[in-house]
């Protein structure tokens, strides 16, 4: 059996590490005596909980298991409507007859249409109350576990299904009376939690690679919310009175209809920026790893970005539980996600050969890079959040560089809870 599959240091790493991240958001807290205790020790018992509860129960395991079957069907009803409209390059089956072979998917028409299917399930969920009651059952848990008002508890919540710059939309009424602890709650949210529609194409990516990956995804993104909360409270403490805060809002659509065009709007504008972002990140890590490639071999190999990063972040993926021989593999991956993006960082964890990283490596690592928190991502919450709320614009760019390190640390927060746990837990996941 490999390294690390029964409990021992590895496991007991990631809890030392899960101290030292809450340590360094002390660290540049802007109230040091206000640290919130029982906050961080809620959070952490409700992320270990989310983590027992779904992979733990034989029933809950099974049902989030499902989840995987509901990638294929949305696949193959995506490739229903861009075989439609794109012709044989929208249909991988006819494009393999026509080039006589087995034809690699094309990214732009037949993955990322994906993310128009979901943006148009998803308001359309939201808008029949199906959505809505599930993710008003999240906030029932966050507001009455760790004191967060209506509008806060709904943003957190909305953010492990919807998107970043799309949860706070559903509370727009009331960004422009919440205090800074709370609008750093809900950008931090928005940073450690990954949007459903991009959340169906990772799980894709990850297919055969991780067992189960969108149930595992989908776990992480459960699992950041509150860890995002107590990260937040501990950076800026919240001191405004609990009756002072606001409270519930309402979001709807005008119709069913109304929900479906504006969903799949939406997700045509959430394409073009994801397609915008890739040639721009891949062009630019492209040109500097030429520029790093005049360099001599740094120990017997090119350097690269990818190295660099590698470097930079081992320390950090070690901590969370992952092999010292496997850190900077890692470590690369949660470089290239926090300089260039999330997708970029999830497609170059599913170009490494099952064989060659641990699959308990992979899961925590899964984890660790998913979520918004890049520097890309930082223009495009800020830019969305104006639009919400266009008075607050100033208190949102001080508190940009603060959120990117607060959801850095939250995701984080989560391997190290899979890193923390005996991998027997994930044994059925991993197969």
């Amino acid at each position: 059996m490999p390294a690390g599959y029964e409990w021992g240091w590895d496991n007991g790493r990631a809890l030392i590490g899960m101290a030292l991240i809450y340590a360094i958001c002390w660290i540049v807290s802007e109230k040091k005596k206000l640290f919130p205790w029982k906050i961080v020790l809620g959070a952490t018992v409700m992320q270990f909980a989310f983590a027992l509860i779904l992979f733990g129960i034989p029933l809950v395991r099974e049902v989030l298991f499902k989840a995987n079957d509901v990638v294929s069907g949305l696949q193959a009803a995506t490739r229903a409507g861009t075989s439609f409209v794109f012709g044989y390059v929208g249909d991988n089956a006819a494009a393999s007859e026509l080039i006589g072979g087995s034809a690699p998917p094309l990214f732009f028409f037949q993955i990322l249409p994906i993310i128009i299917v979901v943006a148009a399930l998803s308001a359309i969920l939201w808008h029949w109350r199906i959505l809505r009651w599930i993710t008003n059952g999240f906030a029932a848990v966050f507001r009455r576990t760790m004191g967060l008002g209506g509008a806060t508890s709904l943003a957190v919540s909305a953010n492990v299904f919807m998107g970043m710059t799309e949860a706070p939309v559903l509370i727009r009424p009331y960004v422009k009376g919440m205090t800074r602890s709370e609008l750093l709650i809900m950008m931090t949210a928005g940073f450690a939690t990954i949007a459903g529609s991009v959340l169906v194409v990772y799980g894709a990516f990850l297919e055969g690679k991780m067992a189960n990956p969108l149930a595992q995804l989908l776990t992480a993104s459960i699992m950041a919310a509150p860890a995002a909360v107590a990260v937040a409270l501990t950076m800026i403490p919240e001191t405004t009175p609990a009756d002072q805060r606001v409270q519930n809002p309402d979001f709807n659509y005008a119709s069913t209809m109304d929900a479906f065009s504006t969903g799949a709007t939406d997700g045509l504008k959430i394409v073009f920026n994801i397609a915008t972002m890739l040639i721009a990140a891949l062009a630019l890590l492209w040109l500097v790893n030429a520029g790093l490639g005049a360099f001599p071999d740094v120990f017997g190999a090119p350097l690269s970005i990818e190295r660099i990063l590698g470097w930079i972040f081992a320390p950090l993926m070690y901590m969370v539980g992952v092999p010292w021989e496997e850190a900077a593999r890692s470590g690369s991956l949660m470089g290239v996600k926090t300089v260039l993006t999330e997708f970029v960082a999830f497609i170059q964890l599913a170009d490494i050969p099952v064989d060659a990283m641990d699959p308990r490596t992979r899961i925590i690592t899964a984890h660790a890079i998913c979520g918004f928190a890049n520097f890309g991502s930082m223009g495009i919450l800020i830019g969305g959040l104006s639009i919400v709320e266009p008075e607050r614009r100033d208190d949102f760019l001080s508190l940009a560089w603060r959120t990117l390190l607060a959801g850095t640390l939250a995701t984080c927060l989560s391997a190290a809870v899979v890193g923390a746990l005996p991998y027997q837990l994930f044994a059925g996941v991993q197969g």
